[in-house]
């Protein structure tokens, strides 16, 4: 008894779906543009964002000069968004902003592009090019709405969109490191320390640098060994003053005990002006 039932909930489950489905596909041929437009309202109130956009977008260039065209290009915009088109309901949201400039809808509107922009932001392993366009979009959101309901999220997607490109930049530096290309490693960690002076990847980033220096300057020609050494000495320097609590100190002293006993023993050897390794 209880599977006849079951069979006949789920008959009748299909039968109102063919029906609803049979229903959208006359308003899809229907060239009746009012009766589409409120279907597709009603689709989109529903949360049907599919039926609602596919039936938006056969009608924003028939509703040309109406009323109606305005809430439907920001409607069809949306749907691309809830529909996580990110790269479209971008698009589309700054077409209707460049549309309709005056619309009560406008800060909204912006406000979606933006967080299209942000949304489609990649992973920091891969390019960063979207994610600047992004942050300058979002900038240009807090600029022009600066009392807005959206702030407090705008800048936290702004701050999520910096960190990313943060460890975008140290892992990017760090890399060198991990290659043992030592000289390049020590102009990216310090050109990375200068950028994100108060990065949480700063300490690390300052002690790969010492590091670096110390083995660049190891296996060095005789004749640069001194200077670079030198120059470990003061890398050395300046991370016991910024991280006096840091856990790395044991393995930078004794980088710096060897670079000093190295310094006293090269100051000797003649140096070459060269740019020789």
């Amino acid at each position: 008894m209880r599977f006849s039932r079951l069979i006949s909930a789920a008959l009748l489950a299909s039968t109102l779906s063919l029906g609803a489905c049979t229903g959208y596909q006359k308003l899809l041929k229907s060239s009746n543009v009012n009766e589409k437009y409120t279907a597709a309202i009603q689709y989109y109130d529903k949360g049907d964002y599919f039926r609602a956009g596919t039936l938006l977008e056969e009608l924003i260039p028939l509703l040309k000069g109406r009323p109606e065209a305005e809430k439907a290009q920001f409607y069809f915009a949306n749907t691309n968004f809830m529909q996580r088109n990110y790269v479209l309901s971008a698009y589309y949201f700054k077409q209707f902003t460049d549309t309709y400039p005056n619309s009560p809808l406008v800060e909204q509107a912006s406000f979606l592009h933006a967080k299209s922009l942000f949304r489609d932001s990649p992973g920091y392993e891969l390019d960063q090019t979207n994610t600047i366009s992004a942050l300058e979009v979002i900038q240009d959101f807090l600029n022009t709405y600066a009392t807005s309901e959206y702030r407090t999220e705008t800048e936290s997607m702004s701050q999520e969109l910096q960190k990313k490109l943060e460890n975008k930049a140290f892992q990017s530096a760090k890399l060198y490191y991990s290659l043992r290309y030592n000289q390049a490693a020590v102009t990216s960690l310090a050109n990375f320390t200068q950028q994100y002076p108060a990065s949480v990847f700063a300490e690390q980033a300052d002690f790969l640098r010492l590091t670096a220096q110390y083995a660049w300057a190891k296996e060095s020609i005789e004749s640069k060994q001194r200077e670079r050494y030198v120059d470990a000495v003061a890398i050395y320097q300046h991370f016991i003053d910024t991280y006096p609590q840091s856990k790395s100190l044991h393995a930078a002293q004794v980088m710096y005990d060897d670079a000093r006993a190295e310094i006293d023993r090269l100051k000797n050897v003649p140096t070459e002006p060269t740019a020789a390794n």
